[in-house]
């Protein structure tokens, strides 16, 4: 058995205010409780990603509640809930002439519960084949009655297209899909935000996890198609990108990039106009992931402000020759950007962090 090293927090009287509190000594974190007047110290780091245990709740039965995802352990035992075999180390505790104290050498040991790496976790490697495009469309509509969207009907032209140039294309609908909202992790703590998406680890029934298959394993372009919804990308477009958040912090905080050699396109239609705007916002946040671009990335189609005659403006997509032949040659380039990319190999799994988001000040 380990030797005891009982280390002073204090007068008692200092800790009795408060049912929890994270208490770091040097390297070592301590999630500290007090109840019905008894204390007791488990870690505090949890076992997901190191969350603040001290910085959480306490629950009505005991468990300490991590601030980042949810995750609980008791305050006396360390043990998760039952049925979960696991724990994090617990800690003896001690008042002695009128002061805490605390062993800094665990009574337990911590226990992961054994489960199977997500499938998102493997390393990324390309497989051989011919060129790989995915479209995403991400126009909401009703499942039982849908409309006809000029941005999918264009979607869908240019990946029949890049089957004609003897790629592999696959269409995705976000409006198909059962995924949940970005819950913010990232706004808790930059290592809160993990990759896999936390939402897709712990929700085995959330259907993001085909967004992300596609993106960063399977294609090499990535097409995205959007109406313009007040001069902005679609709501699916948006709850799509917030969940992508993952991908991008990776960069951030781990270096990173998960996004390599692969190309995006963008198309974009509506009713209203903006479309610079939109393709703008688009452009960035893809080049942030890590895309690359063709020569003229996107082709767009906008009536304008003063047009509200929507039936005509189907008509016109449908029937617009220039518009499906831009189209294609958006494939095209995409196509082709993407064959000298795949041609040159491995692309960068690191960025230097000058001048990029989060870099160190000197």
């Amino acid at each position: 058995m380990a030797e005891a090293k009982w280390h002073r927090l204090g007068p008692v009287e200092q800790f009795v205010g408060r049912s929890l509190r994270q208490i770091e000594i040097g390297n070592l974190a301590i999630a500290l409780t007090y109840r019905d007047g008894t204390f007791a110290a488990i870690s505090g780091r949890c076992n997901h990603v190191g969350g603040p245990l001290g910085n959480g709740t306490l629950s009505d039965d005991g468990f300490v509640v991590c601030p980042w995802h949810s995750w609980q352990f008791h305050r006396l035992t360390g043990e998760a809930r039952p049925g979960i075999p696991a724990a994090v180390p617990r800690h003896e505790v001690k008042i002695e002439d009128g002061s805490l104290w605390v062993d800094l050498t665990p009574a337990t040991k911590r226990v992961h519960a054994p489960h199977p790496a997500h499938a998102l976790s493997r390393p990324i490697q390309r497989e051989p084949g011919p060129l790989r495009v995915v479209g995403i469309a991400t126009s909401a509509m009703s499942r039982q009655f849908p409309r006809y969207s000029t941005s999918e009907a264009m979607l869908q032209l240019a990946l029949d297209h890049a089957k004609e140039r003897a790629a592999i294309s696959k269409l995705i609908r976000l409006n198909d899909l059962s995924f949940k909202h970005c819950e913010g992790y990232y706004s808790k703590s930059a290592q809160a935000c993990t990759w896999p998406c936390t939402i897709t680890q712990m929700d085995p029934s959330d259907q993001l996890d085909q967004v992300y298959e596609a993106i960063v394993f399977w294609a090499d372009v990535v097409l995205i198609a959007t109406s313009i919804r007040w001069g902005a990308p679609s709501a699916l477009y948006f709850k799509m990108i917030e969940r992508m958040n993952c991908i991008q912090n990776q960069i951030t905080i781990h270096d990173n990039v998960l996004i390599r050699n692969k190309v995006a396109g963008f198309i974009i239609t509506g009713g209203q106009d903006n479309v610079q705007a939109v393709a703008g916002q688009m452009m960035l946040f893809f080049g942030e992931l890590g895309f690359q671009f063709p020569q003229f990335p996107f082709v767009a189609h906008s009536r304008g402000w003063s047009a509200e005659d929507m039936e005509n403006n189907v008509a016109q997509v449908q029937e617009s020759r220039e518009l499906h032949e831009g189209t294609k040659a958006l494939a095209d380039r995409c196509l082709a950007a993407a064959a000298q990319l795949v041609a040159a190999g491995a692309g960068c799994t690191s960025v230097p962090r000058g001048g990029r988001k989060a870099h160190r000040q000197p």
